[in-house]
């Protein structure tokens, strides 16, 4: 991506760092070294996913706060140390990249679900904090973005390995957003200063549902999953391998 980045606009640098988001002490490193390098920072974008699949009791507390570590609290560790960078600067935006996951919480998904409510609460709360700072806070809740999160999830220990080859090859076939085209409406929103960003109908219509019934929503996502992956009522129980956005932060 920087490769293409620098090909297509030649007179702007672009800087790259390579860290393990799961590595507290690496993840605070790396956020000072990019603020000693652009010391006037008026975007940040978190934009940190992986994915674990597995009931909650197929899944170790180790491979659960992989999860955590990575999607939320390096966006938690990231946006404390720079923000008083964006706090400096007029006009600044932070957007933080939680999930269709963040809005509605699917079986199979307790780990990723709870990072991306926890993005979204915390970007919520932002919101109210830095209204007086004239800083923009977007929450981002993309739906089926087409990336490599289904292929490059981990899998619960206690998870047998015909039910995530299933549960990930009958996801995949909901991933089907365009990502530059996802990135185009973030780009979009932040521009507006809207608060939240859904992308596409297989965000709104699960965030309107989740709103409408609270508590029922759940039934009605996993028939609509049946009829529109073709499985049968088994394997749409089975746990869920993947979800959206990328890899990076």
């Amino acid at each position: 991506m920087a490769a293409a980045i620098r090909g297509a606009n030649p007179g702007v640098a672009v800087q790259t760092h390579l860290v393990d988001l799961a590595d507290r002490e690496a993840t605070t490193h790396v956020a000072r070294a990019v603020l000693r390098e652009n010391p006037r920072i008026r975007l940040l974008v978190n934009n940190a996913g992986v994915a674990l699949g597995g009931r909650f009791d197929q899944v170790t507390l180790e491979e659960f706060d992989w999860v955590i570590d990575i999607n939320f609290r390096a966006t938690v560790r990231l946006t404390h140390i720079l923000l008083p960078a964006l706090k400096a600067e007029r006009g600044s935006h932070l957007v933080n990249v939680s999930s269709l996951f963040g809005l509605v919480a699917p079986p199979g998904q307790a780990a990723y679900s709870a990072s991306k409510f926890a993005v979204r609460g915390f970007t919520e709360a932002l919101r109210q904090e830095l209204a007086d700072n004239r800083i923009g806070v977007t929450s981002v809740h993309p739906g089926g973005v087409r990336t490599r999160i289904a292929e490059s999830a981990r899998v619960g220990s206690g998870v047998s390995r015909q039910e995530w080859e299933d549960g990930r090859a009958q996801f995949a076939t909901l991933l089907t957003i365009d990502p530059a085209h996802a990135a185009g409406i973030v780009l979009d929103g932040i521009e507006q200063r809207r608060g939240r960003v859904l992308i596409g109908w297989s965000a709104k219509i699960p965030d309107l549902l989740a709103r409408l019934l609270p508590v029922a929503y759940g039934r009605i996502l996993t028939v609509a999953m049946r009829a529109r992956t073709g499985m049968s009522g088994d394997a749409a129980e089975r746990p869920q391998l993947a979800t959206r956005m990328g890899q990076r932060a």
